[in-house]
């Protein structure tokens, strides 16, 4: 709880400062790259994290790691500031949080569809285009097939589930031919 109101601190104050310079899906690109090359790199992720490496050492890692991935000046500092407040460790968190705040900003939902078998793409339109309709949003839409799913979609809008399976219909008429 604590890791994600500090990530959720920091992510908040980088978008405002990217919403300032415009460069809000700028920086959620950036800070994605950054938190993916810690978790996918144990030994760097364990240097920033190591007491036996100073802070100097540690810096001018940072720097070389910064410079390598082309980031700009202010997702710099802001890494940079991270590892001046033992924060790096908690910036995969941020990246997350940073993401959902942008998102809001912008007015982008990510929903997750789930369907039993392959949908086409016109489907795929029309769900994305009911679901822009319904929430004012842009949808960005992520389709998963799960087979174990008899018919119906089954839809995921961050935690609220809309689940239209054929499986949970069918759940639903026992429970009433049950109750009589």
């Amino acid at each position: 709880m604590i890791t994600n109101a500090i990530a959720r601190r920091y992510a908040k104050a980088l978008v405002q400062l990217a919403a300032d310079e415009g460069a809000v899906e700028k920086f959620n690109g950036e800070l994605s790259l950054i938190a993916t090359l810690l978790e996918a790199s144990p030994e760097l992720s364990a240097i920033f994290s190591n007491p036996a490496y100073g802070v100097e050492a540690k810096k001018e890692i940072l720097k070389d790691v910064i410079g390598k991935a082309g980031l700009s000046t202010m997702v710099g500092n802001f890494l940079q500031l991270l590892l001046d407040r033992s924060r790096l460790a908690f910036l995969p968190q941020i990246a997350a949080s940073y993401s959902v705040l942008s998102d809001e900003l912008s007015g982008i939902i990510r929903p997750v569809l789930t369907s039993g078998m392959q949908l086409e793409a016109a489907q795929v339109e029309e769900i994305k285009t009911a679901l822009a309709r319904s929430t004012g949003k842009q949808v960005v839409l992520q389709v998963e097939v799960d087979p174990t799913l008899i018919g119906g979609v089954v839809t995921k809008i961050g935690d609220k589930v809309y689940d239209g399976s054929v499986r949970t219909q069918l759940n639903r008429i026992e429970d009433i031919l049950q109750k009589g």
